[in-house]
């Protein structure tokens, strides 16, 4: 499986991360996590095969995960290239994703469901296992950082597996969650201090990779106080796995 990673970052204007967005390439399909609010545009700039996008997920409503669905789908419904489309495009997300699409809908009468393709929602519940598309399967897990917030579990059919925990405060069932995955990408708002419980800080996502058993830990959602910061070196503090910083445009392989 590959990653490009879209944007690193969170909210907080930034000039080298943008909000929350991921690419997957498994080579039986593509999925995109999370749609902050310049994923279209990353998208274009990665050069990925967009126009034929299998799958999007959703993790929770805050507007630097979700922002950018509703332009990319007015992108898509009046693209040339899109067109000719005729493969379905799913979205997934929790309970809710349906009433946020139709709200943004409705803001301006945009008709995003109706696309030159089918465009279907599916709604699911923590502690759900499903088949994204053939070769791909996820399973959910509740956070605590807002009600329908959701980290997801995906296993191809080799075996390889990795952990998207998207927004997140410290939970230690997350752990076994993610249990021996390839990779954890792990929210790590804050190097040291956090000034709210639903993000972590450094210390927590290690503890958490360190208690999962993983050796890799992506870390992610990084806000501006992590400028000047060597995080490589204050997490060898801590743990002794590969640490890798998140950063726009960067691809990692699993």
């Amino acid at each position: 499986m590959k990653l490009i990673i879209l944007g690193s970052g969170t909210s907080v204007p930034h000039p080298q991360r943008a909000e929350s967005a991921f690419w997957l390439d498994t080579g039986a399909g593509t999925l995109l996590l999370d749609a902050g609010a310049a994923t279209a545009h990353g998208l274009a700039r990665e050069g990925v095969d967009w126009v034929g996008l299998d799958a999007i997920w959703i993790s929770h409503f805050h507007l630097d995960h979700v922002g950018g669905l509703a332009p990319f789908l007015f992108g898509t419904k009046y693209a040339p290239q899109t067109q000719s489309r005729r493969k379905p495009l799913v979205i997934y997300g929790p309970r809710g994703t349906q009433d946020l699409l139709h709200t943004f809908d409705r803001a301006g009468n945009y008709e995003l469901m109706k696309q030159p393709f089918p465009l279907e929602i599916r709604e699911v519940a923590p502690r759900t296992r499903f088949d994204v598309f053939g070769g791909l399967h996820a399973e959910t897990f509740s956070t605590p950082h807002t009600r329908e917030s959701l980290a997801l579990r995906l296993t191809d059919d080799t075996g390889a597996s990795f952990v998207y925990t998207s927004d997140t405060g410290y939970v230690e069932s997350l752990s076994d969650f993610a249990r021996d995955v390839d990779l954890l990408i792990i929210e790590c708002s804050f190097p040291h201090t956090s000034p709210v419980k639903t993000h972590l800080v450094l210390e927590e996502a290690l503890k958490i990779a360190g208690r999962a058993g993983t050796r890799r830990a992506l870390l992610t959602h990084l806000y501006p106080e992590w400028d000047g910061v060597d995080m490589a070196a204050e997490g060898k503090k801590l743990w002794d796995g590969e640490i890798i910083e998140a950063r726009d445009g960067m691809e990692v392989s699993f």
